[in-house]
């Protein structure tokens, strides 16, 4: 059917109306933000129950509280090995595992009168679980590894060659911050964190809901088989996947749940000390000054497994100093608009 050219300039301004109002409108029907250009997805606020105290939670995820964040913009997947590489091409950052332990910073913390320690363990380098190879006499387990970095994240021969869409990993949290801040957004507050992981399930056990991970389809990168000799990959990896590689939960995120620890902004204590009634965007804030304490870490990683660890359940908790880097930890980063 042929449309005079009046009309069709009209339709087409019309279709481009109805569009424009169905991409700004949520499940909801309130208005988001206009689309960041960021390549984020838009959480929209709302209320839900931090935590959990069912019998089998363990104790720093209790007691469970009623939080309220707003909305907030967040990275559909953990920041991959391109992304960071990017950071580290237009702003020459060297990362944490990348930098020689000062002397100084060491005798400082070793009592009055002691011996340097050899020059050696100054090196720069970082945590690396070794994972099995097949061989029943390789030790397996966390190990110092020198030479071991983001670029690097097993150790000198190893590299991130064809894993760009893999998480970046060996970062810690002072160098995800660095990125953070570079991008112009923020590590996501374990409030804005498990509020995203939930997916909108309330009260779910884990971000899929409260049926346990499928051992033969598994809905995420996890260990599957004996701790910590035997893998069998039903998941198809055995160590970090490629971004995206699982389904996202209800809100469009993915690997809310395994692949690698997520970093969040707060300073970790097993009791958050959060109190009764309705807590509004909580964050516990590190100290001033205060930059290599113990932070808060969510997720999971392709190392849990539901024979002994389940923390990639979204209220679930782990911590790590703000200087230490394994290579199973990565991030993922929010944008809040102002109010």
């Amino acid at each position: 059917m042929n449309i005079a050219p009046p009309f069709q300039h009209l339709l087409v301004v019309l279709t481009l109306a109805c569009l424009a109002s169905c991409a700004s409108t949520p499940r909801d029907g309130q208005r988001i933000p206009p689309v960041n250009g960021k390549g984020m997805v838009w959480i929209e606020g709302g209320q839900y129950i931090m935590g959990c105290n069912a019998s089998w939670a363990l104790p720093e995820e209790q007691p469970a509280r009623s939080v309220r964040v707003q909305g907030f913009w967040m990275d559909p997947h953990e920041v991959t090995n391109a992304q960071f590489e990017k950071f580290v091409r237009a702003t020459g950052y060297v990362t944490t595992s990348e930098k020689a332990t000062a002397l100084e910073a060491v005798m400082a913390n070793l009592p009055e009168g002691s011996p340097p320690p050899p020059t050696e363990s100054l090196a720069p380098g970082s945590s690396v679980f070794v994972l099995p190879n097949g061989d029943p006499d390789t030790p397996t387990g966390w190990r110092y590894t020198y030479g071991a970095d983001w670029r690097h994240p097993t150790g000198p021969g190893s590299s991130i060659k064809g894993m760009k869409d893999h998480p970046v990993v060996q970062v810690t949290w002072v160098d995800a911050m660095a990125y953070a801040r570079w991008a112009g957004k923020a590590l996501p507050t374990e409030a804005q964190w498990e509020f995203a992981a939930r997916g909108g399930l309330q009260g779910a056990r884990y971000v899929w809901g409260d049926s346990p991970p499928d051992s033969d389809s598994p809905p995420l990168n996890m260990w599957q088989g004996a701790f910590p000799r035997e893998n069998s990959q039903v998941d198809g990896y055995l160590a970090s996947a490629p971004v995206g590689s699982f389904p996202p939960n209800g809100f469009g995120l993915h690997d809310m749940a395994g692949n690698v620890w997520e970093w969040c902004a707060d300073a970790y204590e097993a009791d958050r000390g959060l109190p009764a009634g309705l807590n509004v965007d909580p964050f516990n804030p590190p100290e001033p000054g205060e930059e290599y304490g113990q932070r808060s870490l969510r997720g999971g990683s392709f190392l849990c497994s539901d024979r002994f660890c389940t923390r990639y359940r979204p209220s679930a908790r782990s911590k790590m100093t703000s200087d230490s880097a394994t290579n199973h930890t990565g991030f993922r980063c929010v944008i809040v608009p102002a109010q």
